[in-house]
């Protein structure tokens, strides 16, 4: 499997956990087709050195392209920032990359995506690495479509994946069936759920539904909720009267919201001690490991041991932290490096691409499906006061004809 050792994205804030549990002293990438492995070596970038937007990185033959809103607004540009960061790192920690990153700015915009799409294959590009909104990606794929160039993108919308249009993000999709499957394989068979009234919450509520019917589960109470303190009362007071019949409460939400939801719930009559509660990757947030009445909760993510060493070592080279979704870049371009390196020239086909095998990166083993998304190996985690607690490790191979 290659070892390549979630955003600011469409569904959730950008902090939505990456972490995994590979330990990458200088990065290491193993082909799921071959049993090579490839370790770090001699950095081809000075630390601290950085490519300005519409620049290339690197001396490789092959050329890759790596759209960006770089000069987008706000949290965009910031994380758009470190995702070049990380590409360069990449680039740097992999022993003799044979690749040219052509780095193009697309400004937060579907035009500007588009734009530096057709630039980077214009300047000869084999691959696309980006966009990283849904609209831009749709964009990006409308171009490299007609030139057979795959995409690698990182939105969190599954939507605009396709055939040739592959999504290195986390999905929401992926964190409901981990929870779901764990929670029936602890003996879990009637749920209640409180979602939040938008994007995000529609996608988990499709996941839900189908994962907990698949799994012979039952839905016995299903409610959404703005953040409105009176509104999310009412809908905590409809979950509370199904509560004696449900042993699992599922709060696919974020810290700014779920103590809010426990709350409202717990003053509506529910025992949040009898019922387990269930979240996604969204609760792998310091706020939520310091809510009493969380503790004990249980939610999908990857583990936290790559992370970790990714920004130890982000941080000796730019001196700051990475945004979470860093390591989504950096995957990527460690993955097209090892393809390039081991796959000659059917590198970038699709029967590579979507080797059932998958790759193991820094958030863990993931796999691109023919239809563009993804699937990950996550882990189940506690919440408990000091952190997140491993209750089910993350697999680190895929099984086979799955």
């Amino acid at each position: 499997m290659p070892d390549l050792s979630r955003r600011e994205g469409d569904l959730a804030p950008a902090w939505i956990r990456l972490r995994t549990a590979l330990s990458v002293a200088a990065t290491a990438i193993v082909l799921a087709a071959c049993a090579t492995q490839l370790g770090g070596g001699a950095p081809t970038l000075q630390p601290g050195e950085e490519a300005t937007a519409n620049a290339s990185v690197g001396e490789g033959q092959v050329r890759v392209g790596l759209v960006l809103p770089l000069s987008a607004q706000g949290n965009a540009g910031v994380a758009a920032q470190s995702m070049k960061n990380a590409a360069e790192m990449a680039l740097a920690e992999f022993k003799s990359p044979n690749i040219q990153l052509l780095v193009k700015d697309d400004g937060g915009t579907p035009q500007g995506a588009q734009n530096g799409a057709q630039q980077a294959i214009s300047e000869g590009a084999e691959i696309i690495i980006g966009p990283l909104f849904a609209q831009s990606v749709s964009a990006v794929g409308q171009v490299a479509r007609a030139r057979n160039i795959p995409v690698i993108a990182f939105s969190t919308d599954a939507s605009v994946a396709g055939r040739g249009v592959y999504l290195l993000s986390f999905l929401p999709e992926t964190d409901v069936r981990r929870i779901v499957d764990f929670a029936v394989s602890r003996g879990k068979r009637s749920f209640a759920a409180m979602l939040p009234d938008n994007a995000y919450g529609a996608v988990v509520e499709a996941a839900f539904q189908q994962e907990v019917s698949r799994r012979g589960g039952r839905v016995l109470a299903l409610e959404k909720y703005p953040l409105d303190a009176n509104r999310m009362a009412d809908a905590a007071r409809r979950v509370a009267q199904a509560a004696n019949q449900v042993d699992s409460i599922f709060i696919p939400d974020g810290a700014d919201a779920v103590p809010q939801v426990v709350q409202a719930l717990a003053a509506s009559g529910v025992n949040l001690k009898r019922d387990q509660l269930l979240g996604t990757g969204l609760w792998d947030d310091p706020r939520i490991f310091s809510t009493a009445a969380l503790d004990g909760g249980l939610y999908a993510a990857p583990e936290s041991t790559g992370f970790r060493n990714f920004s130890g070592r982000y941080r000796a080279r730019f001196g700051q932290d990475p945004v979470r979704t860093a390591t989504l870049a950096y995957d990527a371009v460690a993955l097209v490096a090892a393809l390039v390196k081991t796959q000659g020239p059917q590198r970038f086909s699709e029967q590579v691409l979507t080797n059932p095998s998958g790759f193991a990166g820094i958030d863990g083993v993931f796999r691109f499906r023919p239809e563009g998304p993804n699937e990950r190996g996550l882990a189940v985690m506690r919440v408990t006061p000091s952190g997140g607690q491993v209750v089910s490790p993350a697999p680190r191979s895929f099984q086979p004809g799955t």
